[in-house]
């Protein structure tokens, strides 16, 4: 399976707040957020690591070409864009046919959670199994609407419902013609995509972690860092 990273942003409230490492590299109990990903994902078993970065963090991308000499899985993809789903839509040609998962860069889960999850879209027969959880700590959170068989029902803004994304989707090739069209159609940001996925009836479940964080602000590194911990 193939897996991607959205690392195009610039973490900017972060910045604010007086880190100044970029977002990826920011460390979580010793290592760099991106690398965590990538050990992760090289855990699962991937055929290709695709990451996408912006071209104003030369620190970013440097590390990522230097990783690139020990892991040849590691693809990298240097772009300014305007929204996490413009980042998608860049990494859209190499992802190819078939099963990915795509995630952001700040998102920390529990590992042995994310391996069951890969394992269980491996198997799985819809458009997409996204990752949700019912840890609920998000300052604009995408509540998911779901059924009692956690079929995906809509994607809310102001609505609460049990569970909000978790930043970690597991989609097929199925999803590309709808990416497009959101983008011809001039549409922005991940969650407008996934409305569309579901206006378009594709067959979408929730996968419930336990609990799933954003590393958004300086003190979320501490919440992340406990979490892990635990």
């Amino acid at each position: 399976m193939k897996f991607a990273i959205l690392a195009a942003g610039e973490g900017s409230r972060l910045a604010q707040e007086g880190i100044e490492l970029p977002k990826p590299l920011v460390r979580i109990n010793g290592e760099a957020m991106i690398d965590r990903l990538i050990r992760i994902f090289n855990k699962c078993n991937a055929e290709k690591i695709i990451i996408i970065t912006n071209n104003l963090t030369t620190l970013t991308q440097n590390h990522l070409k230097s990783l690139q000499q020990s892991d040849s899985k590691i693809q990298l993809i240097v772009k300014t864009t305007s929204s996490s789903m413009h980042s998608f839509y860049e990494l859209m040609p190499h992802l190819g046919k078939g099963k990915f998962c795509l995630t952001t860069v700040d998102t920390i889960f529990n590992e042995a959670e994310f391996m069951e999850y890969i394992n269980t879209f491996s198997h799985f027969e819809g458009d997409g199994l996204m990752a949700v959880t019912d840890y609920i700590d998000d300052e604009k959170p995408l509540y998911i609407a779901t059924d009692e068989s956690l079929n995906i029902s809509g994607f809310l803004d102001s609505e609460p419902q049990k569970y909000i994304s978790g930043g970690i989707y597991c989609l097929t090739d199925s999803a590309f013609p709808i990416l497009t069209k959101c983008i011809e159609e001039g549409k922005s940001r991940m969650r407008n995509f996934q409305r569309q996925l579901v206006y378009e009836g594709l067959s979408l479940k929730a996968y419930p972690f336990s609990k799933i964080l954003d590393v958004d602000h300086a003190s979320d590194i501490q919440k992340a860092e406990e979490f892990l911990k635990k």
